[in-house]
């Protein structure tokens, strides 16, 4: 089970689900508040600067509650900085491996600070940066890797994120106020101690120069096995070590056990072993689980045989790979059932596809405190068209 699952199953049997039309996100309030106090704790106790990632998570009818704990957000594209600018406020940080010369006009309106990928593209929009008075970063590889899934490793071999040493003149950094790298996804703090140790001793000569640093996301803060005293510690001695500001920026950890996605049994039958198909889809709804890939856990299943009836998932798609998984429940799957999946607040509904027009799930919140579920938003068919022409 994953660490967001195994956190967020309590939260999860505590929704009442039964009367809730599907598919539909659910997160609950009450958990993301829990999360969102960790984060305070360690931007207070590390004296650090902790932003939402909105590439993991940005429901952002939970931004009335974001906002009271986190700085702001960092962005990957124009869309993400007008979000966070209108609808989360605080800090507006930015990085993407390439903008264009009018989409860099229309971040210099949203963002406080733009982060570049190349020195190429500082040279490219180091003007119109300067001239909004905006703070200018460079992000940087320093080439060392803690990622085991290729798919999700900014570090490795021919990576586009970022600039190496080899790369980098001491000149490309005239007018850089910060250095940023981000090299970690779903790991400990010790993974960061390495990867930290990395950086400096590839581009520490040019952080005495620097108005700030930024350590990147893939910071597992909120797991419950997380060292977050390593954490704290690192952060604290890099500041007295280099005398300038950090910044974090996690999405993941935002949202970790906080959320769930349910779904209706639509039709069973039998081909080889019993199939069950759900109006939720792999492919379309959770795209993670064919392209990390990984196998999300649902409450009340098991792994295939462990329990005394065992079913084939799929999607609605005609996708022939939209296959969630084998799962086995004690007791024999009807058509209407409602399935739970755990921990799907985060890289779920920022990746949603409307595939074959399968309409998206419905966005919620939970309010443990009421027991109440309220639907912010439900999708149709003009949501399928609009994006199209």
């Amino acid at each position: 089970m994953s660490a967001g699952a195994a956190l967020g199953e309590d939260v999860a049997r505590a929704i009442d689900v039964s009367s809730l039309e599907t598919p539909c996100f659910v997160t609950d309030l009450g958990a993301l508040e829990a999360n969102l106090r960790i984060l305070a704790d360690v931007q207070t106790r590390a004296d650090c600067t902790i932003l939402l990632a909105l590439k993991g998570f940005a429901q952002w009818s939970t931004f009335p509650l974001v906002r009271k704990y986190l700085a702001g957000a960092t962005s990957s594209s124009v869309a993400e900085a007008r979000l966070a600018r209108e609808e989360l406020g605080g800090q507006v940080h930015a990085y993407a491996p390439a903008y264009s010369d009018e989409e860099m006009k229309e971040l210099v309106s949203l963002a406080d600070h733009i982060v570049l990928n190349s020195p190429a593209q500082w040279r490219r929009h180091r003007d119109v940066i300067k001239a909004a008075g905006i703070s200018a970063g460079l992000r940087v590889n320093h080439e060392h890797q803690e990622v085991e899934v290729a798919l999700y490793d900014p570090a490795g071999p021919y990576s586009r994120l970022g600039t190496t040493r080899a790369n980098l003149r001491a000149e490309d950094l005239d007018g850089i106020d910060g250095l940023h790298f981000h090299t970690l996804c779903q790991v400990n703090s010790d993974a960061l101690q390495r990867a930290l140790a990395a950086f400096e001793q590839k581009f520490g000569e040019f952080i005495p120069q620097m108005k700030w640093v930024n350590f990147g996301g893939g910071h597992h803060i909120t797991r419950p096995d997380y060292d977050r005293e390593l954490l704290i510690r690192l952060v604290r001695d890099f500041r007295a070590k280099w005398k300038v500001p950090v910044y974090l920026e996690p999405g993941e950890a935002v949202a970790l056990g906080t959320g769930v996605l349910v779904a209706s049994v639509m039709d069973i039958f039998t081909n080889g072993m019993p199939i069950a198909i759900l109006d939720a889809s792999a492919t379309a709804h959770m795209p993670d689980v064919l392209e990390m890939p990984y196998r999300p856990v649902i409450v009340g299943g098991g792994d295939p045989g462990a329990k005394a009836h065992t079913y084939k998932l799929g999607g609605m798609t005609c996708l022939a790979g939209d296959v969630i998984g084998d799962y086995s429940f004690d007791r024999e799957l009807q058509i209407g059932d409602k399935l739970v999946f755990l921990d799907m607040a985060h890289y779920t509904m920022v990746k949603t596809t409307t595939f074959n027009g399968v309409r998206l799930p419905s966005i919620a919140t939970h309010d443990p405190a009421a027991k109440k579920i309220t639907v912010h938003r439900r999708f149709g068919y003009r949501d399928y068209r609009d994006r199209l022409s």
